[in-house]
């Protein structure tokens, strides 16, 4: 629950014995035979004529079967229309290289590598090139998926019109992203004086994964700075409750009503993740405190953060498994209430902020090129994705796009919203 969208996410078939890095292929690369016969080898197997045992390693396999290929496959036609075949294949080194593949609507391209016998070893389709695409086609393919979904694709001047809009001022659940209220409090205390990024705190809060602070020792000292680009960088949830005491609840309160949030108290008062935890594994405490009025529920948070002091041990854990509670225990936003945290953070003069939030930009290496900058944060959990970037363009304008879909009745098939945010980056 509550983790950063990778950019290739299910559509990234990843499984390799070195980095996947390259996207962009040296002019005038040769390509070695192996290559281009691997090349050939994968598109036969997303068209199911030969066995991927052929073509790929047993590497590859132990973590991607042939049946997740066949789904995988299934996902992209679905988005992208019929596989005609192999667009172009260039070498980037020894066994590595980048394959784009010709479907109806888009190349889709990115890494390859191959072992010494020339088998697949990893393969990272994580770049989509649009062909013939437009705005209706691409409301139609977000209409077709179940559940709601909201987009927000806009300049942040607010008195231009939006580039795409769908439902764009409702409410909806946006998991790890509300972790942009944070980072946009903590930047505005330290602009004022009051903190400092190189300020060091003790660690004595502790939440579930994701991230990795929770396995740190008990007091260990760590800068504001750190916490935050965990917070951001891996959505790291000990980190974010480390932050939320730290500039405290009431200040991130504030921020949240202060950037414009058109309807701030779905969300207040402002959970940690370890109260959120906590409230969806006993579900009968949890729906209790959602349907109290806004002073009980303060009253009840604070016990509850009394009671648990930090200490996931003392919480019942919840399984996610299916979506959990996501229309009352969550945090909330519109894409234009995002757009106006956006705002904010902009006009920091401070960075800081915008640094973190570039640490990890979720875009493959040929789709950040089209940009000056790119920062981003999302969040998942079973029934709530959430993918939100911060752009500025090679003029300097900035811009936000921001995706946000759920649906209460089934998780989300996480792999199918990332390509749709790439097609809709290449609108004009």
């Amino acid at each position: 629950m509550i983790r950063p969208i990778a950019a290739s996410l299910a559509l990234g078939l990843a499984v390799p014995s070195a980095p996947l890095a390259a996207q962009v292929p040296p002019a005038e690369s040769a390509v070695p035979a192996p290559l281009e016969a691997a090349a050939e080898g994968v598109v036969a197997v997303l068209r199911e004529e030969r066995p991927a045992r052929e073509v790929f390693a047993p590497s590859f396999l132990a973590a991607v079967s042939e049946t997740q290929l066949r789904a995988m496959m299934q996902q992209m036609t679905r988005q992208f229309g019929a596989l005609h075949g192999l667009e172009n294949v260039a070498s980037t080194g020894t066994g590595a290289g980048v394959i784009a593949l010709r479907f109806d609507r888009a190349i889709a391209r990115g890494p390859v590598r191959l072992d010494p016998d020339g088998r697949v070893t990893g393969l990272l389709l994580n770049q989509f090139d649009p062909i013939d695409d437009g705005a209706d086609k691409i409301v139609a393919d977000l209409a077709a998926l179940p559940g709601r979904i909201s987009v927000y694709y806009a300049l942040l001047d607010d008195q231009v019109d939006p580039i795409l809009a769908i439902d764009a001022d409702a409410q909806y659940a946006i998991g790890s992203t509300f972790k942009l209220y944070v980072l946009s409090a903590l930047a505005r205390q330290v602009v004022r004086g009051e903190r400092s990024w190189d300020e060091v705190v003790r660690l004595d809060r502790r939440s579930l994964p994701s991230g990795i602070s929770q396995d740190w020792p008990e007091g260990s000292p760590v800068t504001l700075q750190t916490l935050a680009t965990l917070m951001i960088s891996l959505s790291d949830n000990t980190a974010t409750d480390q932050l939320i005491a730290v500039v405290g609840r009431d200040a991130i309160a504030e921020e949240l009503r202060a950037s414009g949030h058109s309807a701030p108290d779905i969300t207040l008062p402002f959970l940690t993740t370890l109260e959120l935890f906590g409230l969806k594994g006993d579900l009968q405490h949890g729906l209790a405190y959602a349907a109290a009025g806004e002073d009980e529920q303060a009253r009840l948070i604070d016990a509850f953060s009394t009671e648990i002091a930090g200490d996931p041990e003392r919480i019942i854990k919840p399984t996610f498994t299916r979506p959990t509670a996501i229309d009352t225990l969550e945090w909330f936003a519109s894409g234009r209430d995002l757009a106006s945290l956006m705002r904010r953070i902009v006009a920091l003069d401070d960075p800081t902020a915008r640094r973190i939030m570039a640490i990890d930009p979720a875009l493959p290496e040929g789709r950040r090129q089209d940009w000056r900058y790119v920062g981003y944060k999302g969040g998942s959990e079973p029934g709530v994705l959430n993918l939100t970037w911060l752009l500025q363009d090679q003029e300097g304008e900035w811009r936000i796009l921001t995706l946000s879909w759920n649906n209460p009745d089934a998780p989300l098939d996480a792999g199918a919203l990332e390509p749709i945010a790439q097609r809709i980056l290449a609108l004009p």
